[in-house]
C-alpha cells in the first residue's frame, strides 16, 4: 500500500485524556498522525482504524501527518496544561503516544518524537509513559535517561507473543528477538522497562515467554482485546482480521479465560509485577 507523507502543524499537542486512557495520564500526546504500522501486524487490530476523526476517509496505514512544530508546541502549552492537571489534584503526566508509534521509520528522518523529549526535558512532565512497538525506541536512550533525573519514566515495549507471525497476516513492525533485545537495552540503561503482551495473542511456549520477560523488564502488562480495546466486549476488535486468525491458530486465545491462565503463567516469573490491561498500562499491578 503506498503511504502518503505530509508536513502539518499543530496548535496543541498535548491533548487532555478521556475514556480509556482517563485512568492513566492527564495528557496524551501524538507526535505525528496515522501510522505507517498500520500495515504491519499491530496495524491489524488497532482500535484506531475505527477512529473517524483520525482517518478523515483514509485507509488506516496509508498515511503519516507529520507534527513539524510538535516540540514547539508542547513548550508553548506546557505551563497551562500543567496548571490544568495541578487543579485537578493530579500529575502532569503524558502517555506517547496513544494512536501512532512514536517510532515510525519515519522518526529517522524527521525525528519529532527526538525533539518532543527534548523538549521534555527543559520542561519535564511529572510523569512520561512511552509506548511503542519498535526496537528504535533504544535510540532514545540517552535522551530518556537525562529525562528521568527529573521526571518518572516508564518505556512500554509491546511484545504480543512469542511467535512472529500469524497465518494471513502481515509480520510485526519489529521481529520479538529485536524487541526484546531493546527491552534488555533499556534496562541495562537504568529505565523502567514494561513490556505490554498487547494485544495477547497465541503463545506457543507460555513459561520461556514469561521467563524471557522476566530478564528484561522490570513489569509486564497483559492486555487482551475483550476488555482491552475500549469497548466492553472487545466489539471493536471483532470488526478486524484479528480474532479469525488468532481463533485458526488457538481458539481459546480470544477468550478472557486464555487471558487468566497467561497471568498466572506471568505471576510465576515476575510476582508483584504484572499488570492487566488498563489498570497494568496505569502501573497497577496485581499483589503489589
Amino acid at each position: 500500500m503506498p503511504i502518503n507523507v505530509t508536513e502539518t502543524t499543530i496548535r496543541n499537542v498535548l491533548t487532555r485524556t478521556t475514556g480509556y486512557l482517563r485512568t492513566v495520564t492527564s495528557h496524551s500526546l501524538q507526535p505525528y498522525r496515522g501510522c505507517t504500522f498500520g500495515n504491519a501486524l499491530c496495524g491489524v487490530g488497532c482500535y484506531v482504524r475505527h477512529n473517524g476523526h483520525v482517518l478523515r476517509g483514509r485507509e488506516w496505514g496509508s498515511f503519516l501527518e507529520v507534527r513539524t512544530n510538535a516540540a514547539d508546541s508542547y513548550r508553548d502549552n506546557v505551563a497551562r496544561e500543567r496548571r490544568w492537571a495541578e487543579r485537578r489534584g493530579e500529575p502532569f503526566s503524558i502517555f506517547l503516544s496513544s494512536s501512532t508509534d512514536p517510532f515510525v521509520p519515519q522518526e529517522s528522518r524527521y525525528g519529532i518524537t527526538r525533539s518532543v523529549l527534548e523538549a521534555m526535558c527543559d520542561s519535564p512532565p511529572d510523569r512520561l509513559i512511552l509506548q511503542t512497538h519498535s526496537h528504535r525506541v533504544q535510540d532514545a536512550i540517552p535522551l530518556l535517561q537525562r529525562l528521568s533525573s527529573t521526571s518518572e519514566v516508564r518505556v512500554h515495549v509491546s511484545i504480543e507473543s512469542d511467535r512472529d507471525s500469524l497465518p494471513g497476516l502481515p509480520p510485526p513492525a519489529s521481529s520479538v528477538d529485536r524487541r526484546f533485545e531493546a527491552c534488555a537495552a533499556m534496562r541495562q540503561s537504568g529505565l523502567w522497562t514494561v513490556v505490554t503482551v498487547s494485544p495477547l495473542l497465541p503463545i506457543d511456549d507460555p513459561d520461556a515467554f514469561f521467563a524471557r520477560i522476566a530478564e528484561v523488564a522490570d513489569a509486564v502488562v497483559i492486555d487482551h482485546y475483550v476488555q482491552g480495546d475500549g469497548s466492553s466486549d472487545g466489539a471493536r476488535t471483532e470488526r478486524t482480521g484479528l480474532p479469525a486468525a488468532i481463533r485458526a491458530v488457538d481458539p481459546r486465545a480470544c477468550t478472557l479465560a486464555y487471558r487468566d491462565r497467561m497471568v498466572e503463567v506471568a505471576r510465576r516469573y515476575l510476582p508483584g509485577r504484572v499488570g492487566v490491561n488498563i489498570d497494568g498500562f496505569a502501573g497497577r499491578y496485581l499483589d503489589a
